[in-house]
């Protein structure tokens, strides 16, 4: 089975086609009320440390290469990585969601990178 991992802002309305919603920030959402935004699971554990995003958002256009080098270096380290690939083995479409304003340079970019190139080593 080919699986689809997308990424997604939390602000932006959920989706039948979003499959399996992961939120994978520390923090939750600001100005999003429990009530509204809906996840299908949440590890405050999968998301970039305190001390690295307090870094990368000190100066975030110019240190992205490091800030992927060190996120890719957390998560291969982490429990909560391994139970995130646990969590969506079998599921045909999974969505990152994430609160950045940038979407291109955010920590779901460097997620899913991780997860697609890992693919074939974890799910069958």
């Amino acid at each position: 089975m080919k699986q689809i991992i997308n990424i997604k802002r939390a602000y932006e309305p959920g989706s039948p086609d979003d499959g399996f919603r992961i939120y994978i920030d520390r923090l939750w959402p600001r100005g999003l009320s429990h009530e509204t935004f809906h996840y299908d699971w949440w590890d405050k554990d999968i998301a970039p440390s305190t001390e690295l995003r307090e870094w990368f958002h000190a100066n975030p256009q110019t240190e992205w290469m490091e800030f992927e080098k060190r996120y890719r270096q957390e998560l291969l380290s982490n429990p909560a990585f391994t139970n995130l690939k646990k969590m969506i083995n079998g599921k045909a479409k999974v969505t990152l969601l994430y609160s950045s304003h940038d979407t291109v340079r955010n920590n779901a970019v460097v997620l899913r990178q991780l997860l697609v190139s890992d693919n074939h080593s974890w799910q069958n």
